[in-house]
């Protein structure tokens, strides 16, 4: 039996650990399902979602230096997103030439004031530190 990516297996959970579970496989085999390969949630402990002798089916994900990758997730159908509508604001005037230039001095003015009090703040701080 190959075990070639995208491969589904059916293996027997053989033990877990804080970062997965082994599953053992046909022929001898063995791979690791990550803990971030589990389930389509979040998972903080692998043992909420797997036993030890479990059988499951698992999705053959990688193969390296022969180490199989496998998840358990990827066979899984993923959950529906909850759609939420979106409240869309009624149109708003469009503003006359005064009121967009009062907005952009407002703007200006804020700004310059916030600029000019922390270098205010600086130099208040400077000539306290030259008295002593």
């Amino acid at each position: 039996m190959e075990f070639t990516t995208g491969a589904v297996l059916d293996g027997k959970v053989k033990s877990i650990t804080s970062f997965g579970a082994f599953i053992a496989l046909p022929e001898n085999k063995s791979g690791l399902v990550h803990i971030s390969e589990v389930a389509n949630t979040y998972v903080s402990d692998v043992r909420q979602h797997l036993t030890e002798g479990q059988e499951v089916k698992v999705m053959v994900i990688g193969n390296e230096n022969g180490k199989l990758n496998l998840s358990i997730k990827r066979l899984e159908a993923k959950p529906q997103r909850e759609v939420r509508p979106v409240k869309v604001a009624p149109p708003a005037e469009p503003k006359t030439a005064d009121q967009l230039f009062e907005e952009k001095l407002k703007a200006f003015m804020s700004e310059s004031d916030s600029k000019i009090s922390s270098l205010r703040s600086v130099a208040d701080h400077r000539t306290r530190s030259r008295r002593r």
